[in-house]
């Protein structure tokens, strides 16, 4: 049986080798050109993983992106989980959309400058799934990036997908070398487990493992001031060091990155006076001194 956009026997494709054009390859050929071209605009790319979802991965991505952005850094996200794209929600974006340039979609930008693209733009409504195999969020994956007019950027942000399987790894390698990572963990021993995991995904891509973010770290008790360790501590400081990467800091437990995540004002933005945006300033400057040597 012939499969559909195969190219003719007779054809001139240049990657099937045959005599005429051939429109699949061609088009394909675009997206790699454009791909080039909208990377090469953009001076680092940070990919933003954890090895179990949970630990708050999100929520470092938005408030590092909120952060280098109040650093002077120009910065956009990707919300590269299709299948639970929060970003929009705690960037306070429902209801926003792209729109289209003269040189492609123009991402969301936040009032803070920060661009987002993400698959809860293109769905009617927030209880839509996405029910897609693996070929076609390549593809998705692949227009976000080659597709959209980031422009000229310092920083892209992109929250993987949970986990080292085939998402994370498609996003990886469509994003290209230099790529550097950030892992996210919780000090509890179970999700240590899948992070250190992250940590050597990372390598085996030859990604620039920047370091480990402790999320979730300890409380500090409204009432008395003492400390509590719901979850641990320091877990994530240990496996930085026996995995020989830098521990990037600790995020404590905070009720206002809860209530800000869901009312679309972010840490750093509803009390960037706190310990918890003092926290998330201290990774990105760590991150734009590792990145940017």
């Amino acid at each position: 049986m012939e499969q559909e956009n195969e190219c003719a026997p007779d054809s001139s494709c240049a990657t099937c080798g045959s005599t005429s054009t051939c429109d699949a390859h061609a088009q394909e050929r675009h997206m790699d050109e454009l791909l080039t071209l909208r990377l090469g605009k953009i001076r680092h790319r940070v990919a933003v993983m954890s090895g179990k979802g949970g630990v708050g991965k999100t929520t470092v991505s938005v408030n590092l992106a909120i952060a280098l952005s109040q650093m002077g850094k120009t910065v956009g996200i990707l919300d590269a989980d299709v299948h639970g794209p929060n970003i929009p929600k705690m960037l306070g974006l429902n209801g926003r959309g792209p729109v289209i340039g003269e040189r492609g979609p123009v991402p969301v930008t936040t009032p803070e400058n920060v661009k987002v693209m993400s698959m809860a733009f293109m769905l009617p409504d927030e209880d839509t799934p996405v029910v897609w195999r693996g070929p076609v969020k390549h593809t998705v994956f692949k227009q976000f990036l080659s597709e959209v007019d980031w422009g000229e950027l310092d920083y892209l942000i992109v929250d993987l997908p949970p986990g080292t399987g085939d998402e994370p790894l498609s996003i990886a390698q469509l994003l290209g070398e230099p790529l550097c990572a950030l892992v996210v963990t919780t000090p509890q021993d179970v999700a240590l487990l899948d992070s250190r995991k992250s940590v050597v995904f990372g390598r085996t891509l030859n990604m620039n493992v920047l370091g480990m973010v402790e999320n979730m770290s300890g409380l500090t008790c409204p009432h008395c001031g003492e400390r509590i360790d719901l979850f641990k501590t320091g877990g994530g400081e240990r496996s930085s060091r026996d995995l020989q990467v830098p521990f990037l800091g600790a995020i404590p437990i905070d009720p206002t990155v809860v209530t800000g995540g869901d009312e679309g004002r972010p840490v750093c933005l509803a009390a960037p006076d706190s310990p918890t945006s003092a926290a998330f300033r201290s990774v990105a400057l760590r991150v734009q001194e590792a990145v940017e040597k």
